[in-house]
């Protein structure tokens, strides 16, 4: 398919969140357009993270309001957020280390099955129908992302770099509308990275996903996204295309500034 921007998709507006006295956001606002790669940048401390943490419902702002497909989203917790289509890849890599690739990424689709604990156990009628449906998703996704012949592999047993392509597999498996990714190319080699660039826009080209992406590679961020979301010290400084963000005197303080 080729890729069309659409509307906004997600829409955050005056987000504050704080623990106990520490404020890790305050005020900010910005949203997110169907189908577009979306990064969050911002030194160490930015609120980068928390950020996706209210994204996904793992933290509930104290002020400001999130809609989500133009309804205002309520108060959700992150087994929710997977539910409505947000999917989400983590800095530190979450996979299952004694599992092979592919059971790793059939945790995917946890959600997605409808059949009952016991039909499961059974394997029996729907249920193994149902199986081999998600095991032909997960085929799919294992070719997509050319790991067939780490397929049967367990996963502790991987480079790091190929641990985090499972992880994004595991990721796809859910069949996200948004997906996000923390830092999905800390600790890679160029030639990791490149490749890493190439599926996420892959995954945003041919499966239409909306990707939120924060990276520390200002190369990577410029190269892919479409557009740039600064923040620094809980505050947001910069929005927009990568060419005006990385123009902005603002953000090249706070990267290049005495407090940093």
């Amino acid at each position: 398919m080729s890729r069309k921007i659409g509307d906004v998709i997600l829409d955050l507006q005056n987000i504050s969140l704080r623990f106990g006295g520490v404020k890790a956001l305050t005020d900010i606002s910005f949203d997110i357009r169907e189908h577009e790669v979306r990064a969050i940048i911002g030194p160490n401390g930015a609120g980068k993270s928390s950020m996706l943490n209210v994204i996904n419902g793992v933290y509930h702002p104290q002020e400001g309001k999130i809609f989500y497909r133009g309804a205002e989203r309520k108060k959700m917790e992150p087994h929710m957020a997977a539910s409505t289509g947000i999917a989400r890849t983590f800095q530190n890599i979450a996979l299952f280390k004694g599992m092979s690739v592919l059971d790793n990424i059939m945790t995917g689709r946890t959600l997605k099955m409808k059949s009952n604990l016991l039909l499961q156990a059974m394997w029996f009628g729907p249920a193994q129908k149902e199986e081999l449906e998600h095991r032909r998703k997960v085929e799919e996704i294992i070719d997509f992302l050319e790991i067939q012949h780490i397929r049967k592999t367990p996963v502790g047993r991987l480079p790091y770099g190929l641990q985090k392509r499972v992880d994004l597999g595991r990721a796809l498996a859910m069949e996200p509308q948004i997906l996000l990714l923390d830092e999905p190319m800390a600790g890679m080699n160029v030639e990791e990275k490149q490749d890493m660039c190439r599926f996420i826009l892959d995954v945003n080209d041919q499966f239409g996903t909306t990707i939120v992406l924060i990276e520390h590679d200002m190369g990577v961020v410029m190269d892919i996204s479409d557009r740039v979301v600064v923040l620094d010290y809980g505050k947001k400084i910069g929005d927009g295309l990568p060419d005006e963000v990385r123009s902005s005197p603002e953000v090249i303080k706070a990267y290049l500034g005495a407090g940093h």
